[in-house]
């Protein structure tokens, strides 16, 4: 397996054109193309800046089942 990485410049045309290196026999390939959104970075930055508080350990006898949550109607 071949790994090539490298930053273009997307125009207009929406079109890429990818040299491979000679190592690369000529033939069928499955090839990956993975495309990083800016707008997806600076959204998870944005989520970043949310302040978080830690409350500690998690209580080590605390239950979430369904039993502990509700009576015993199931409600």
């Amino acid at each position: 397996m071949t790994t090539i990485e490298t930053t273009t410049v997307v125009g207009p045309d929406r079109k890429l054109t990818v040299q491979l290196p000679p190592d690369v026999a000529p033939g069928a390939h499955r090839v990956r193309i993975v495309v990083d959104d800016p707008g997806a970075a600076k959204m998870r930055s944005r989520l970043d800046d949310f302040p978080t508080i830690d409350l500690g350990p998690w209580p080590q006898f605390e239950s979430l089942r369904r039993e502990s949550l509700y009576g015993d109607d199931g409600r």
